[in-house]
């Protein structure tokens, strides 16, 4: 049992909400990784018109699965389809609970026939490591916590690198001294720099070209400076914490779902054994959309756009939820281009205004009211304005509606979550998600 533990949190605070609710609350961006190198500006252009580095080896947990029942228990706690997942390839892996709300998504690797790596912000490991010991699977866990959370904090046991940009095939064949293998979207190939064994995970990001490369730390400093070293004629960026967290608004990801683990009488034992200081009890609320009840919080899979990741030729946790809810989805996800001039006159001038990433929940209204709440709302330099992630009711999801956020800080409990705090309401109109047409159309193609 943690100590203290998350339900501690809950019973002390009085609820879920006041536990999670921070007015104002500093946007999450990746630990150890400098906020700015060239300026988040440039960064961010780097990976929509040249080539951009990215240090993705501090922030991601990792979880490695391996046993005979490893497959078993993550799909009988993902709603993935198990039956085909070569050795090699990665997955969005999504578990939810028995209500049909997602817990949160990871990437999930299979190294190999009875072994997994399960990577990112920790509420699903902690999700498939709890019922896997609970249900008496025979599995082996191995865990290397993000910089952030591991102790005496010591290197990762592997960095990640990822190269993006239309530059980034040139870069890496002048690293490689050469073509990568063709691989898909979304698989990985083993290959060597300079005598050193690396994997090669073709990915993206904003609907550009790219790859991840993955290997043991003792390799992280000579692979970094080779990529830096071949990539200085091409015009190679590195990519801050602060524009790090951005790509996502225009790639349809939405990064912060609240794990729906807070009120199930059946997960009381599941509270106990998580920590308050850990994500489920520390990753705020904030914004102009409040609610008392953290079920309004909830979303479930088919909202966050993964329904066609969901195979119901498996029995898992939730299946008989999601079945009744498939033909019954009140919300779908799309991108919200916020008015510059209204932008200007809330927040302060534009993109000179400070103003570069938002994970808080703010209110999305027309004139019969609310209509739905952003996700995510970022600065996106290339784009020239300020885009939203957002879920909002099917009928107002047409490209081209008209809406407007409600910008501000509700101060929560004690205050009426529908009074008037004289917010500015910032025009916003509808466009799709994800909002790079590439990565709408092309980016999964020949997955």
């Amino acid at each position: 049992m943690a100590t203290p533990s998350l339900q501690d949190g809950i019973d002390s605070a009085g609820s879920p909400v006041r536990l999670l609710w921070r007015p104002g609350a500093e946007p999450w961006t990746p630990e150890v990784v400098a906020r700015e190198y060239a300026g988040w500006r440039q960064e961010q252009n780097a990976w929509h018109e040249g080539v951009a580095l990215l240090d993705l080896s501090h922030h991601m947990y990792d979880l490695t699965i391996e046993g005979p029942d490893a497959t078993r228990v993550l799909a009988d706690h993902g709603v993935n389809n198990f039956a085909r997942f070569a050795i090699g390839q990665a997955k969005q892996y999504v578990p939810v609970t028995r209500q049909g709300h997602i817990v949160t998504d990871g990437i999930l690797a299979r190294e190999a026939e009875n072994r997994y790596l399960l990577s990112g912000i920790p509420a699903a490991q902690h999700w498939v490591q709890y019922h896997a010991e609970k249900g008496g699977y025979d599995v082996g866990f191995a865990t290397d916590p993000s910089s952030a959370f591991r102790p005496g904090g010591g290197d990762p046991k592997l960095f990640r690198y990822q190269i993006q940009g239309p530059l980034a095939v040139e870069l890496a064949e002048r690293a490689f001294g050469g073509p990568l293998p063709e691989t898909k979207f979304f698989h990985s190939s083993p290959v060597v720099l300079d005598g050193r064994p690396l994997r090669a995970l073709r990915h993206g990001m904003a609907g550009q070209a790219g790859f991840e490369f993955i290997g043991p730390w003792e390799h992280a400093a000579h692979v970094h400076e080779r990529f830096l070293t071949v990539g200085e004629p091409l015009g190679l960026i590195q990519v801050g914490a602060l524009a790090y967290t951005t790509p996502s608004v225009e790639s349809g990801w939405i990064p912060s779902p609240v794990p729906a683990v807070y009120t199930d009488p059946e997960l009381l034992e599941y509270r106990r054994q998580l920590p308050l200081f850990g994500i489920e009890g520390k990753r705020p609320l904030n914004g102009s959309y409040f609610s008392e009840d953290i079920e309004d919080y909830y979303v479930s899979p088919y909202e966050l756009g993964y329904g066609k990741v969901i195979s119901f030729r498996h029995d898992f946790v939730g299946r008989d939820a999601l079945e009744k809810a498939k033909d019954e989805v009140r919300r779908t996800k799309v991108t919200l281009v916020l008015d510059p001039a209204d932008v200007r006159a809330a927040i302060g001038e534009g993109q000179d205004s400070g103003f570069v990433l938002s994970y808080a929940r703010h209110r999305v209204e027309t004139a019969a009211g609310l209509v739905g709440v952003t996700m995510q709302s970022a600065s996106i330099d290339p784009v020239g304005a300020v885009l939203a992630q957002t879920l909002i009711d099917a009928e107002y999801a047409v490209p081209g509606t008209e809406v407007s956020v409600v910008w501000g800080e509700h101060p929560g409990p004690g205050t009426d979550p529908e009074a008037d705090l004289g917010f500015p309401r910032i025009r916003a109109t509808v466009r799709p998600s994800p909002f790079d047409e590439h990565a709408r159309t092309l980016y999964r193609r020949d997955r």
